[in-house]
């Protein structure tokens, strides 16, 4: 978790300001969101697969980076949450193939083209919920209220605090079960459209 802080100061009049005013410091965070890079790796393990021929392991990155803003006020400080920028998608898939398959054979490259559909359904499920992955940050980001401290000392737990109610709240929470769930329908819709022809072809 990374974090920005950008200081604003206030020239206050009158100059008296109770804590619960840093309501009126409450800001609509700007959201961004961006995909990972990703790499493929092929491998064989040395020992024989307990599956049929391969399989793909993907690595799912859900990572959020909150900038805060600090008004310093008459009594001490609002910390509110201004942005995030959410990076969410896959950074690597690695790709396993059973040793019985000689690399760049028949049968493992068939088994290659098998598991790359599988990749293509994880990307998909990035791809097909752009729209999920803003309403559940909007939704989530506006319902978090700035914090106020009175201690410059006391604003880095504040935004730790506001990045663990971003966290912890439903609508993330709800997101990332989404995207568990889309994985496993997508993936078995892979298997269950797989004939195995192209592999019993490399048989024949």
């Amino acid at each position: 978790m990374f974090r920005k802080i950008f200081f604003l100061l206030f020239i206050l009049v009158p100059n008296f300001v109770f804590a619960d005013d840093c309501l009126d410091y409450k800001l609509k965070p700007k959201i961004t969101i961006t995909s990972p890079i990703w790499t493929k790796n092929v491998v064989q393990p040395l020992q024989k697969m307990d599956v049929l021929h391969g399989d793909v392991i993907a690595t799912l990155v859900d990572e959020f980076e909150i900038t805060a803003d600090i008004t310093s006020i008459e009594d001490g400080f609002c910390v509110s949450l201004k942005s995030i920028d959410a990076t969410i998608g896959y950074s690597d898939f690695l790709v396993q193939i059973d040793i019985s398959h000689r690399p760049n054979s028949c049968s493992y490259n068939a088994i290659l083209q098998h598991e790359d559909e599988h990749i293509r359904a994880y990307l998909s499920v990035i791809d097909d919920n752009q729209d999920l992955f803003k309403k559940s940050l909007s939704i989530a980001s506006d319902s978090i209220i700035p914090i106020f401290v009175k201690n410059e000392k006391n604003i880095e737990a504040a935004i730790d605090k506001l990045n663990e109610e971003l966290q912890n709240h439903p609508d993330i929470i709800l997101l990332k079960q989404q995207i568990h769930a889309d994985e496993e329908i997508r993936n078995k819709y892979v298997d269950i459209n797989d004939t195995g022809e192209t592999l019993k072809k490399c048989f024949n």
